[in-house]
């Protein structure tokens, strides 16, 4: 029922409202204590709080049948964006996963899509559970992530990839984050920093390198950088700067299309200024990879550690 990863993990599962034990039904879920339901659709747990969500579970039902025609569609056009570390930082996360225990337990938070993390985390040693917000073929549980329904301790990773962009309350996510992870647990994420507006409405948040790493201050660094270059960025911004001319929505998706083949080529200069120092203050975006601390980085310590040129 829960696609064969979920099983063992049920006894750590609790309802995102009150944090209590659930029962398993055919085609739904009950918290034995506030008595709240949640579906199970195709096989995917909705435990999503419709108390404390801007989601609910018919509108992820809805968007849920959408994403593989929008992922199919946009196979066809150029990327804007040249990730040139995720691979790097995601190898990186694997051997200190390895290092941990024999078994590793990892939560994908928005990578329902079937992002680069489950395919670079891929080792006999980690199991990888999958969430999002919407059902697409790789997702093994519907969740906001400002109440993850796992109860303190669950995980040994978590992956947040392009994601807390889109969460009305970043910090209250990242706090989600700590709870959830074991002590000494490990937290990869991806923000945006220089990036236009994606996903409409559900878009609402971007951080400096500096920034993000203050969303992360109960965390210890293990490292942290560019993970989208100045280049796309630019690219972004050309892209953008076209479509502002559009008229009406037929006339904006010819002129994104058109833009994004005219000007993808601008991402490859990140190859070259990745590594430089001001690159780290014109990023398209910023990761962070961290270690679950118990004490919190001062604002003060903070400032110590930019990394820009200005």
């Amino acid at each position: 029922m829960l696609k064969g990863l979920l099983d063992d993990l049920r006894e750590r599962m609790c309802c995102p409202s009150c944090r209590k034990s659930l029962v398993w039904l055919v085609d739904e879920v009950r918290c034995e204590n506030c008595g709240q339901t949640f579906p199970i659709f195709e096989g995917v747990p909705i435990l999503v709080s419709r108390e404390n969500s801007v989601f609910d579970a018919s509108s992820i039902v809805k968007a849920s049948g959408t994403l593989t025609k929008k992922r199919g569609l946009r196979r066809l056009v150029p990327s804007i964006s040249l990730n040139a570390s995720a691979s790097r930082c995601y190898s990186h996360l694997r051997q200190l996963l390895v290092v941990l225990g024999p078994t590793s337990c990892v939560l994908v938070v928005g990578g329902g899509e079937g992002g680069v993390s489950s395919k670079a985390l891929e080792d006999e040693s980690i199991e990888i559970i999958v969430s999002d917000i919407a059902i697409a073929p790789t997702t093994h549980i519907c969740l906001d992530a400002h109440a993850i329904p796992f109860i303190d301790g669950s995980f040994d990773a978590i992956v947040a990839q392009a994601v807390l962009e889109h969460v009305v309350d970043p910090a209250q996510c990242v706090r989600e984050f700590h709870r959830v992870l074991r002590p000494g647990g490990l937290v990869y994420a991806e923000t945006p920093f220089m990036q236009q507006v994606h996903m409409g409405a559900y878009d609402f948040t971007r951080f400096t390198l500096l920034g993000h790493r203050r969303l992360f201050r109960q965390f210890e660094e293990v490292e942290s950088g560019v993970s989208v270059g100045a280049g796309s960025a630019l690219a972004w911004s050309l892209v953008y700067f076209l479509t502002s001319f559009s008229w009406n929505t037929a006339s904006r998706r010819i002129l994104n299309v058109g833009a994004r083949f005219a000007f993808f080529w601008f991402k490859y200069f990140d190859l070259v200024i990745r590594s430089r120092v001001a690159a780290n203050d014109a990023a398209a975006g910023v990761y962070f990879l961290g270690r679950r601390a118990e004490s919190m980085l001062s604002d003060r310590e903070l400032l110590k550690e930019y990394k820009g040129a200005i």
